[in-house]
């Protein structure tokens, strides 16, 4: 059972999902909505400009209509009448043209679905195939967009015929009345038309909007180990990351191990810990260019011993530089007093290798401060 929970896609679809499928240019849609826009639109435009588009088309009826006899032995003339008559066209309808086309691009705003993806500009062949084609038109989609489709001509056909029915006195009346008045008035009854479809298209909306959302949420469900493979993805796995990590450490050991023989002295425990420090001009003090205990540390000292470095057993020094110093970093002013013992003595060693003499006796009970002090047993 738990496998089979596991492949189903009962999981909301993550945001990485979402943003795959927005790449992809899959957004929730809704025709409905453009459709609302652009009828509310154009009816608010009829409704405050239905006067003005009246006397401007009347204009444009009474001078289309308007027969002169010199036209009709100049057709050079006709055809710059006919140009500036398509011109006031132009003229009179742009404004709501302008306001449709708004209407028509403002739409995914609404659904926060403006989005634009190359991906879905590319041509797909898988579009042409018509046995997908007939897939689509018969699946569940389909059928759902063939029931909306039916309500929605059953309610703008009803609300078109009592439109008609009720108005069917006015209607006849245009026939009798002037150019002038009867623009006037079918511009009125085409704005109360609009307004009525708008009704219904408004109730149409409230119904589409929520189920494209849905559906698209819905098609974009994840299945648990969906779920479980991105995180992988995104976090990296596991393994490979320890696999990394482990890689990162062994890098940065090679490159402390490399700075070993640069060191001007290595401190010791003797055995747990060793730690190599480095003092050269331009430093503002002593550094520490390897630390390690176990089999780090011996390996520190043998590196050491190989390459002439000297070795001084000072375990309450190595502990606190061990503890409290990181790596390539400079030791801390409370312990300048303890590293300066230890390097005096490294340059009398220096000395005694260079001209003989008596062999400089190795610094003890160097001091250590109290807040910096580790005792023995904590580190075994």
């Amino acid at each position: 059972m738990a496998e089979e929970s596991d492949l189903e896609k009962t999981e909301p679809a993550s945001a990485r999902r979402l943003e795959q499928a927005r790449e992809e240019g899959q957004v929730p849609h809704s025709r409905e909505l453009g459709a609302f826009l652009i009828l509310i639109v154009a009816a608010a435009a009829f409704w405050l400009m239905g006067g003005w588009f009246s006397q401007r088309v009347a204009a444009m009826f009474r001078r289309g209509l308007t027969l002169d006899h010199k036209l009709a032995h100049e057709p050079e003339q006709m055809l710059v009448r006919f140009s500036d008559l398509s011109l006031d066209v132009l003229v009179t309808f742009s404004p709501l043209l302008g306001l449709l086309m708004v209407a028509a691009v403002a739409s995914p705003f609404f659904l926060n679905a403006f989005n634009f993806s190359p991906k879905a500009l590319a041509p797909k062949l898988s579009r042409l195939d018509p046995i997908k084609g007939l897939q689509r038109l018969f699946s569940m989609n389909g059928l759902v967009e063939m029931l909306k489709a039916v309500a929605k001509a059953l309610l703008l056909g009803g609300m078109a015929a009592w439109v008609i029915w009720s108005e069917r006195n006015e209607l006849i009346a245009l026939l009798a009345q002037p150019i002038e008045v009867g623009l006037v008035s079918a511009s009125h009854l085409a704005a109360f038309s609009f307004l009525a479809i708008v009704a219904v298209m408004l109730i149409i909306v409230a119904i589409d909007v929520p189920f494209q959302l849905w559906h698209y949420h819905d098609k974009l469900k994840m299945t648990r180990e969906e779920l479980r493979q991105e995180a992988k993805e995104m976090e990296g796995d596991p393994h490979v990351k320890g696999r990394i990590r482990s890689l990162q450490r062994e890098a940065a050991r090679r490159r402390m191990m490399a700075a070993v023989p640069q060191a001007d002295v290595i401190v010791t425990n003797p055995t747990h810990f060793a730690v190599a420090l480095a003092y050269k001009s331009g430093m503002g003090a002593p550094k520490v260019v390897a630390k390690g205990m176990g089999e780090v540390a011996r390996r520190i000292r043998e590196l050491g011993a190989e390459h002439g470095v000297p070795l001084l057993e000072a375990p309450p020094l190595a502990r606190a530089l061990h503890r409290h110093v990181d790596l390539d970093r400079e030791i801390p002013g409370t312990l300048y007093a303890a590293v300066a013992e230890a390097l005096a003595w490294v340059y009398q060693l220096s000395t005694w290798r260079q001209s003989g003499g008596q062999y400089p006796v190795p610094p003890r009970n160097l001091e250590i401060p109290q807040d910096l002090a580790v005792p023995e047993m904590v580190n075994g």
